[in-house]
């Protein structure tokens, strides 16, 4: 195919996904669908290992803490997949917009870079600190090998972790929102097949859950890498676009920050959240803290699929100047996302038990992880707004807010709050548990006050978009 005509199929294909006309809500829903099943699916990775792990024959408990303890390095991982990630896909967005697809291309190759070296790094890094880093994360003598046997494995899979979740974003943001949907859905698929032929037909236990997990990760990396570099992609990965280039680094490190230290805060949470609840309550807590975890990584998914739908179509219309399409977008977003969360919050509320049952049955969890449940969720509605405020933020290219709320709620209320409120009025272990709804009213409430007054700014200055 000549030059000539690969420029107009690739004009042809855009116009397909040109996010400045037509429906706002229908271009938010068309990729949220998809991305919001990708994101069960994702999740599934972690859910189906816990589900498994929680139901061992034995110390199932013991098992499901010590995989509970890993959360926090798998956090890390996350957090610079999200990075250059989510630092990369809103930019290419934001150049499509102005259909400058050679920066478009560049933001990608240098993306794919920065992730395959921070995946190296982060591997050694992990093997070379895991004991020490492990207790300091509150394991104990009796949940460290389950922990040290899951990661001993998983670690060999980061750099397909990385690349598979951090380069699918370039997918969605080109408004393949299916083709990125089979990206997990090709991962998942192979866990939760895998999952139980390792676990229990090998007898690997632990070990088998974190090979199971690796394959999976293998195989979405290999179906991100197959379609961006074949011919229905927009962009495509070139040899070029993969020198470093310093400009583009920056801003994709500088909208990224966002991201990343929403990830990387949710593992300091967890850190400060199990290492206070094993002195407060012993293993048991940790492993409740665990269930409630994942129980939330669930019922969080359909938010967090609009909010991360709704950034290419805000990123894209800011970069085609289209303001009202902006502020129709948010309204949309922000609407659906309350409704939702209230809906979430009365389950979580009414019916514990049988949600925490999902992940285990001893009769001493389910008793003591109910009420848990009920502080822990509390309020969850006001997580929209949070929600709805970074998600905004970081579509339209606002890396500062973006960073500060996301340090906000995670670092500057509930980590203080867990370390300080179980020694208050003798909440022991509620404390923990309660600063979790005061984060969200607080910090929920900040983050999207602050960006409508943002917005209409940006939407009265046209020299900022």
């Amino acid at each position: 195919m000549t030059v000539k005509k690969q420029a107009a199929g690739r004009k042809e294909t855009g116009d397909q996904n040109d996010f400045s006309t037509g429906s706002v809500s229908g271009h938010i829903l068309s990729l949220a669908v998809p991305m919001t099943v990708a994101q069960l699916v994702q999740v599934l990775y972690n859910i189906v290992d816990r589900i498994y792990i929680g139901h061992l024959p034995g110390a199932s408990a013991l098992a499901l803490t010590g995989l509970g303890l890993t959360f926090p390095i798998i956090t890390i991982i996350s957090a610079f997949t999200n990075l250059f990630g989510m630092g990369g896909a809103p930019l290419c967005s934001i150049a499509r917009g102005r259909h400058d697809e050679n920066r478009a291309e560049h933001i990608m190759g240098n993306t794919f870079l920065m992730l395959l070296c921070f995946s190296a790094l982060l591997m050694v890094l992990g093997y070379g600190f895991m004991k020490p880093v492990l207790y300091l994360f509150g394991a104990s003598d009796a949940t460290y090998p389950y922990a040290r046997e899951y990661l001993m494995i998983y670690l060999l899979g980061t750099p397909f972790a990385m690349v598979g979740t951090g380069m699918n974003g370039f997918i969605n943001s080109q408004g393949f929102g299916r083709t990125g949907m089979m990206t997990i859905l090709l991962g998942a698929a192979a866990n939760i097949v895998l999952d139980p032929i390792f676990i229990f037909v090998f007898d690997m236990g632990v070990s088998g859950a974190a090979l199971a997990t690796i394959i999976s990760q293998c195989l979405s990396a290999a179906w991100v890498m197959l379609f961006l570099n074949g011919k229905k992609t927009l962009l495509r990965i070139r040899k070029s676009n993969l020198r470093p280039e310093g400009k583009i680094i920056r801003e994709i490190t500088g909208l990224g920050t966002a991201g990343f230290i929403m990830s990387a805060t949710n593992g300091i949470v967890q850190i400060a959240c199990n290492s206070t609840l094993r002195a407060q309550g012993g293993d048991l807590y940790v492993g409740i803290m665990t269930v409630l975890n994942s129980v939330r990584d669930v019922i969080s998914l359909p938010i967090q699929g609009v909010t991360n739908a709704s950034q290419p179509v805000l990123g894209y219309n800011f970069g085609a100047r289209k303001f009202d399409r902006i502020k129709r977008g948010i309204a949309f977003t922000s609407a659906v996302c309350i409704i939702y969360t209230f809906l979430a919050w009365l389950l979580a509320f009414l019916f514990p038990e049988p949600l925490i049952h999902i992940f285990n049955s001893d009769p001493e969890l389910l008793a003591k992880g109910a009420p848990a449940m009920r502080i822990y969720f509390f309020g969850f509605f006001m997580m929209a707004l949070q929600f709805a405020g970074q998600s905004t933020f970081v579509g339209l290219g606002q890396s500062k807010q973006a960073v500060f709320f996301s340090l906000l709620r995670k670092v500057i209320i509930v980590v203080p709050l867990t370390l300080i409120l179980p020694h208050v009025a003798g909440l022991g272990v509620n404390g923990v548990f309660v600063a979790e709804p005061i984060s969200n009213f607080l910090g929920g409430t900040a983050s999207f006050v602050t960006m409508l007054f943002t917005v209409r700014k940006l939407c009265r200055e046209p020299g900022k978009a």
